[in-house]
């Protein structure tokens, strides 16, 4: 008597995993401010896991969130709406913010 192993086949294309949406950062920047060029350098070379907003400090929506997060230099960064920085983009706090995000597989 023989055993016999039956096997499925796959009832469909094999399942993804699920893509996350890019991190909406937001950078508050200064005119003439060349740690706001650098920040948004940084991020530019980042641009498949954020999505990037800058904001200059003298529009409405820039002076609300000076006056909200209080920075002491710029830029202003933030990252799906919380505080991440203020002054040179820390980048090793922006990796573990990003995976950290990434293994919760949706937004803080």
């Amino acid at each position: 008597m023989s055993l016999t192993r039956s096997r499925r086949a796959p009832s469909g294309p094999p399942a993804s995993p699920a893509r996350l949406d890019p991190a909406d950062v937001t950078v508050v920047t200064a005119e003439h401010c060349l740690l706001c060029e650098d920040a948004l350098a940084e991020l530019g070379r980042r641009q498949d896991e954020v999505s990037l907003a800058v904001v200059p400090m003298d529009t409405p929506t820039g002076r609300e969130l000076v006056a909200r997060h209080r920075p002491v230099m710029f830029p202003l960064v933030l990252v799906d709406g919380a505080f991440l920085s203020s002054g040179r983009l820390p980048r090793r706090k922006l990796d573990k913010v990003l995976a950290a995000r990434r293994e919760a597989g949706t937004r803080p």
